[in-house]
């Protein structure tokens, strides 16, 4: 349906243009940040348990748009540095991301509250662990779509050509072809990041 929906996107330029190349040069920073962020959230919901989902500091951290971030790193950045390029895209990206991602892991941790923590330590890491491995393959299929197309204004403040300008350049030039491809891809992502074994019934 999504594929048969870009390819009848309606309505007509006045003015046609060609679609735009695709930035081949932004998929390993963009591969990069979700690495990145699909082993660091989980590494610090691991850490800090589902009480992590309720403290103020991670909230105030999430509360930023991406915007401030991005105003934040430029701010911040040295100008014998040059224009900030990749990397300041990635930690920007990490920023406004992380804090997000860290309190829905550990909002959907079980809770361990009297067991597993009547047992130990090493019982209460152990049930996260087992918790975190059955969810983060739905949670990457569910917000991986989201993380490589919501990085527009990151992109465009930053000066750096990504994956999210893309996409708004063919919706905006209506490239039937670049949109279907686009919605292709994000299905095999989806197929490729949702686990493999049968559901236990």
């Amino acid at each position: 349906m999504a594929l048969a929906l870009a390819w009848s996107l309606p309505g007509a330029l006045w003015r046609p243009v060609a679609p735009p190349p695709f930035p081949l040069q932004a998929l390993f920073p963009a591969g990069l940040a979700v690495l990145a962020l699909a082993v660091a959230a989980p590494l610090a919901a691991w850490l800090g348990g589902p009480g992590l989902a309720a403290r103020r500091p991670l909230a105030l951290l999430e509360a930023p748009p991406d915007l401030l971030w991005a105003g934040l790193l430029l701010a911040l950045w040295p100008a014998a540095w040059g224009p900030p390029g990749s990397g300041a895209w990635i930690l920007a990206f990490l920023a406004a991301a992380l804090p997000g991602e860290v309190r829905w892991l550990s909002h959907a941790l079980p809770g361990e509250r009297p067991f597993p923590e009547a047992w130990g330590a090493q019982a209460v890491r152990r049930v996260r662990w087992l918790a975190l491995r059955r969810l983060w393959g739905r949670w990457l299929a569910a917000r991986l779509p989201v993380w490589l197309t919501a990085t527009l204004v990151l992109e465009r403040v930053l000066g750096v050509p990504g994956l999210g300008a893309d996409w708004l350049a063919r919706v905006s030039g209506r490239d039937r072809v670049g949109l279907a491809a686009w919605v292709a891809a994000l299905a095999i992502l989806w197929l490729l990041a949702r686990p493999l074994e049968r559901e236990m019934s």
